[in-house]
């Protein structure tokens, strides 16, 4: 088995030689310091190592995790989920960024390697780096958001960062680290929670945090049924942690080969590693400042099928709440290449148009309707077809004839002609997947192959 002063029991009290990696750690921090004083910009997080978990299951998600990782899930249109955080990242100056990736990763996977690793100078250490489980530290997957951390830890303390930030890889929002970085360094804090106020019936949904009017951390609380805690800023709101962390390394490797110990942890940040520092370290909340530049401050966890339908609509409005166009906060993809959106027809009862929609590359809307819809590269709506508030992912088509209300209809899916999705619940729950709310989710069938394949060669498996 590999060995680091990590696994030590006796670390904290005597640090031995192997123990390098961390003592190097505050020597290179102060070379970072003088840098940044210096340079500025970009520099303000190179310091820090970013840790993005991405490995859910994302089973609320479910049928659309069926086949892939949900932080892979298209949004938007041409977009990734992930790649929301992503860019925060790049934006925030946060360059050294490993993407922990765990189930039906295959997409996900190809998606970082071909749109991140190339937009970062490796000449100069910085990296979008996927690490899997590697079971360095023992035979399991990933056991929860700690563990996931803790599995790694021989590649964090490869970096020797003064700073690590956790991120989550499925949420939307805009977000400055640097800025939060600054407030945990400002107050000297060992960890910085982000906070969010949120009204108190929906404690349930969050961990919540008791703050103090110096926005000291007093309290914590993982998805209570109620909670007595209120905002020293809103005594009619919560203050929430949005599950974005910034540790001090000595202090969070400690604390995660402290919780991999103990068996009866669930190995998870909001259950046991951040209530187990309370009153042992100094935690700071940091005010959760928004990059969207809207009134109402913007973050929406799109774990559940109806949250998710819910952003993509948003970003069909005329004015959406969550802004892809501002371009002092850029959101990158992986782009591939096709051809222009087309429209074709205009004919009486057959006109290819949409409205209130976000049309991507190599779409083309045939003779057909398209109104509040998102719709992804390659896409195809046939003659005489009405598609209304749906989510249309990549490479479907639609055919002639079709109706389709208040779907979501998966890649690599074909729509028969005559086919009317979202009218009849009674039919659509006998053939697809339907919520409670009504929301029609359309999958291609199960296969051994993420894309479709040539008849043939599936044939013989």
């Amino acid at each position: 088995m590999w060995y680091s002063p990590a696994f030590d029991p006796e670390f904290v009290e005597r640090p031995p030689k192997q123990a390098h990696f961390l003592i190097v750690t505050h020597r290179r921090a102060g070379q970072y310091h003088e840098n940044r004083n210096q340079v500025g910009g970009p520099m303000d997080m190179k310091d820090t190592l970013g840790v993005l978990l991405a490995g859910g299951a994302g089973e609320r998600l479910f049928p659309l995790t069926r086949d892939r990782a949900k932080p892979a899930v298209p949004f938007g249109g041409h977009y990734r989920i992930i790649d929301i955080t992503l860019s925060n990242c790049i934006n925030s100056g946060l360059r050294r960024v490993y993407v922990l990736t765990q189930y039906k990763a295959l997409s996900l996977n190809r998606h970082i390697r071909e749109g991140w690793t190339g937009i970062v100078a490796q000449e100069l250490g910085e990296f979008f780096e996927l690490l899997t489980p590697m079971q360095r530290t023992g035979a399991n997957w990933y056991m929860g958001t700690a563990d996931a951390v803790y599995q790694n830890i021989y590649s964090i303390g490869s970096e020797q960062p003064e700073h690590v930030i956790i991120l989550s890889a499925d949420h939307i929002y805009k977000m400055d680290y640097s800025r939060m970085l600054d407030h945990h360094k400002e107050t000297n804090a060992d960890v910085t929670l982000a906070t969010q106020p949120i009204a108190p019936d929906e404690v349930s949904r969050f961990g919540v945090v008791e703050v103090g009017p110096t926005g000291e951390v007093r309290g914590f609380q993982e998805k209570p049924a109620s909670t007595s805690f209120r905002s020293p800023f809103n005594p009619d709101a919560v203050d929430a942690s949005m599950g974005i962390y910034i540790f001090n390394t000595e202090v969070l490797l400690k604390a995660l080969i402290a919780d991999a110990d103990d068996p009866d942890s669930k190995h998870d940040f909001g259950h046991n590693i951040l209530p187990a520092m309370l009153g042992q370290r100094k935690m700071i909340a940091y005010s959760f400042v928004d990059e969207n530049k809207k009134q109402a401050l913007y973050w929406r966890d799109v774990g559940t099928l109806d949250a998710y339908y819910e952003a993509n609509m948003d970003l069909c409005s005329v004015s959406p709440i969550f802004n892809l166009y501002d371009k002092s906060w850029p959101i990158r993809t992986r782009v591939r290449q096709y051809p222009p959106a087309k429209f074709v027809f205009g004919e009486p009862g057959r006109s290819g148009m949409a409205v209130n929609s976000i049309i991507t590359a190599g779409a083309i809307i045939s003779g057909s309707s398209v109104s509040n819809c998102v719709l992804s590269q390659d896409v195809r709506v046939n003659s005489y077809s009405e598609v209304d508030s749906s989510i249309i992912f990549s490479h479907v088509s639609i055919g002639r004839h079709c109706r389709v209300r208040r779907a979501i209809i998966d890649r690599d899916v074909h729509i028969p002609e005559g086919t009317v999705i979202g009218y009849d619940p009674v039919e659509d729950k006998r053939r697809y997947f339907v919520t409670p709310s009504g929301l029609t989710i359309v999958t291609r069938d199960a296969s051994l192959f993420e894309n479709p394949v040539d008849p043939a060669f599936a044939d013989q498996y």
